[in-house]
């Protein structure tokens, strides 16, 4: 089991992830924001990070790079349904394990999720 921070603005996607993550054994904390998360970062201790690339506020990217420096060995996975995004972040590849595409499955979000704790923990 691992403590998963997921920062999701879509409601319906985060309540899917959290949902998926949390059937799949993890405990889950999600917020809508990159600022609650960074919040978050600051008051407790995660094994990973799934974060939405495009959000109000601060963006995934912002979030993954300051998660990054503040904590450069927990593994990050991006969520986007933009083409654009995606490209955006493939420049951030080793700071990140993954970009996974939406719409995805409960199980594509799960395998991410287990591919990036395991490549964590090696």
């Amino acid at each position: 089991m691992a403590r998963v921070l997921v920062a999701e603005d879509e409601e319906s996607v985060r309540q899917f992830v959290a949902r998926a993550l949390t059937h799949g054994g993890h405990e889950v904390t999600a917020v809508e924001n990159g600022l609650l998360a960074l919040d978050m970062l600051a008051a407790g201790s995660y094994d990973l990070l799934l974060t939405d690339i495009l959000m109000p506020g601060m963006d995934g990217i912002a979030l993954a790079l300051k998660t990054a420096k503040e904590n450069p060995n927990m593994p990050i996975v991006l969520m986007t349904g933009y083409a654009a995004e995606k490209q955006r972040a493939h420049n951030l590849n080793v700071l990140i394990h993954r970009i996974i595409s939406k719409p995805f499955t409960l199980k594509e979000i799960c395998d991410a999720v287990d591919a990036a704790l395991a490549a964590g923990n090696a």
